[in-house]
């Protein structure tokens, strides 16, 4: 049997970070080390409040926001690359530093996807992760190589959202 596992949280419904939070809560409450790492976010999300109150979560964030990817400039996609490459050299450094049970990346698939990770790199950590560490992945459109990788995969699919009907994010539902 396996001593750990990728789960990857996928699809274009709401529920994606809501699930790997959960995640992280109760391997928080097991006793369990976690690093959650948030990609793509301004680092504001009020699950993360929570979760820098829990024993044994480090909370790992972006220090700039850089808004959606389409929106980004040429220079402002080669920064934001570089800062969420440094997040995730940061996140996976430490992961196997400490004794970590649940490595989140949150919006992973997004930087993966719009190359602002270093592909090989994230690979290579994900098939060669620190023995026992279970990694969750969240984010629309996972590739197939993720896909391959992952023990669970889970998709969240839109039915209906108030987006729809032009209801921006409300803090304590989306944010």
């Amino acid at each position: 049997m396996k001593q750990s596992c990728i789960h990857i949280y996928c699809g274009d419904g709401k529920g994606k970070s809501t699930a790997v939070t959960g995640l992280a809560v109760r391997a928080a409450g097991s006793g369990r080390r976690v690093i959650f790492t948030q990609f793509m976010k301004d680092g504001k999300s009020s699950e993360l409040k929570v979760l820098r109150e829990l024993p044994g979560v480090t909370v790992l964030t972006c220090e700039k926001q850089f808004g959606f990817f389409w929106n980004m400039t040429d220079e402002q996609k080669k920064e934001a690359a570089a800062a969420y490459q440094a997040l995730f050299d940061r996140a996976t450094e430490l992961a196997a530093q400490e004794d970590t049970f649940l490595l989140v990346m949150d919006e992973f698939m997004s930087c993966y996807n719009h190359g602002m990770l270093n592909r090989e790199k994230a690979l290579d950590f994900l098939k060669n992760r620190p023995e026992g560490l279970e990694v969750a992945l969240t984010g629309r459109d996972p590739a197939p190589e993720l896909l391959e990788l992952a023990d669970y995969v889970s998709e969240v699919r839109k039915i209906k959202h108030p987006f729809d009907q032009g209801v921006h994010a409300r803090k304590g539902i989306e944010l």
